[in-house]
């Protein structure tokens, strides 16, 4: 099979500095002998999924990580969708969806509660999602699809189309958007409908969620009232090459959230969901040891999101002490990595999330590292933002990631060398042989 490729994705682990830490990140602060051990025996730089400044989601940076184009990306909602297993038609419109508290001023629907921000018991939020379910306007019908407390996908069915924009505008004082057709989309009736279709929808869901026995009660206790449907970031499904045959590497991903196993599912990789407990390090060390273990893949993807939601907490310390716990749940990696001839390991993020911003995500591009027989050393000792920089990789974008992973691999090819009938960037096995005519 050739060398196994363990690709350790910290996610959100990039972060600003900050004077509570002597002007250092999270990640500088922290107590992490095991990945400053990789550090030094590796080759370190810079990453980011896309352009340096850009605030990328998870689920795009990911898409573009694995060496894929920003124009085939099938949207968030549906990335959920198939994570959850929610069934849907390949023609349908599926688009992220959740309960939000608002307020008129005049005309204008003030957002004052997010998606977070709705708590409460869970069968009486469950009442407010069946009240709004299902629903049709002139040939298109939507569906809700509830996957966790206050988190929905939307199915959207008939003459539609995913290129509309968002009404939730994550932005807490804001004016809630109107849904429009995005311009210069490919679909434009197709669009329009869609966007009028879903207006018509969160005007009828804020009527109900309005005048339900539920949000009156909730008022009368103190809490908020669940009164709007937010959505955004709608998608369609698009067959996608499977990642075997762009990369020449059979994959498995490792990982807890929907989102991931869905993008695993539709890139081909075997997904592995595995369950998030208390300690960040000690799950880490689990999915690690999986990886390890599995002897029917090449290729490896795992993941914890750990640092990612320690930071949406916007508190520094907790995410320092996330990324401690992480540096712990490493001891079977660098062992492996110093015992074998066989193994290359790849650490880096997605992205960076900042501890302290009104930034949900923030476009500073993140520490990569490698680790393995081939790589050339470089003198950095620390795995961290600024160490990183000082390293033999330079900065990486995209796709550089996944070629640089063949690269150290000894699978690579040469550019323009071609057996078959399509050019790939590793030596392919299955082109036809020559023989005598």
């Amino acid at each position: 099979m050739g060398m196994k490729i363990l690709l350790l994705l910290l996610d959100g682990l990039g972060d600003r500095s900050y004077e509570a830490f002597g002007n250092r990140t999270p990640l500088q602060a922290a107590h992490t002998p095991n990945l400053d051990r990789l550090a030094r025996m590796g080759s370190n730089g810079l990453l980011h999924a896309a352009l340096t400044g850009q605030c990328l989601p998870s689920e795009t940076a990911h898409y573009l990580l694995f060496g894929y184009e920003m124009e085939r990306f099938p949207g968030r909602g549906l990335l959920e969708a198939v994570g959850y297993d929610v069934p849907f038609q390949d023609d349908d419109v599926l688009s992220l969806a959740h309960l939000s508290g608002i307020s008129w001023q005049g005309d204008l629907p003030i957002l004052l509660k997010s998606r977070a921000d709705i708590k409460g018991d869970a069968a009486e939020i469950g009442e407010l999602y069946s009240a709004i379910t299902p629903y049709s306007w002139e040939g298109i019908c939507f569906h809700l699809h509830r996957t966790g407390l206050n988190d929905a996908i939307l199915v959207i069915n008939g003459p539609v189309s995913p290129h509309v924009s968002d009404c939730d505008t994550m932005m807490i004082g804001t004016p809630l958007s109107e849904v429009v057709p995005m311009a210069g989309n490919p679909e434009p009736e197709e669009a329009k409908k869609t966007a009028l279709a879903l207006n018509q929808y969160l005007s009828y869901c804020h009527g109900i969620l309005t005048r339900h026995d539920v949000n009156r009660d909730r008022l009368k206790e103190g809490l908020p009232a669940a009164n709007f449907l937010a959505t955004q970031r709608a998608g369609r499904r698009i067959v996608q090459e499977p990642f075997h045959e762009k990369w020449g590497l059979k994959g498995m991903m490792v990982a807890s959230g929907a989102i991931y196993l869905g993008l695993a599912r539709e890139l081909g990789l075997t997904p592995m969901r595995v369950a998030d407990g208390k300690d960040p390090g000690a799950d880490l060390r689990g999915r690690i040891h999986m990886a390890l273990s599995d002897t029917d893949h090449d290729f490896f993807h795992v993941h914890t999101k750990a640092p990612d939601e320690a930071a949406h907490t916007k508190d520094p310390g907790r995410k320092r002490d996330v990324i401690d716990s992480l540096d712990r749940g490493l001891d079977e990696l660098v062992q492996a990595v110093e015992q074998r001839d066989d193994l290359l390991v790849a650490v880096t993020a997605d992205h960076s999330t900042p501890s302290s911003s009104l930034l949900i995500h923030s476009g500073e591009p993140v520490p990569v590292c490698f680790v393995g027989p081939n790589i050339r050393r470089d003198t950095v000792t620390a795995f961290d933002e600024s160490s990183a920089a000082g390293g033999c990789l330079g900065l990486l974008r995209g796709e550089e990631l996944m070629l640089m992973i063949l690269n150290y691999s000894n699978r690579s090819t040469l550019m323009g060398h071609r057996l078959g009938t399509v050019e790939r960037r590793y030596v392919p096995q299955g082109y036809r042989p020559f023989r005598m005519k």
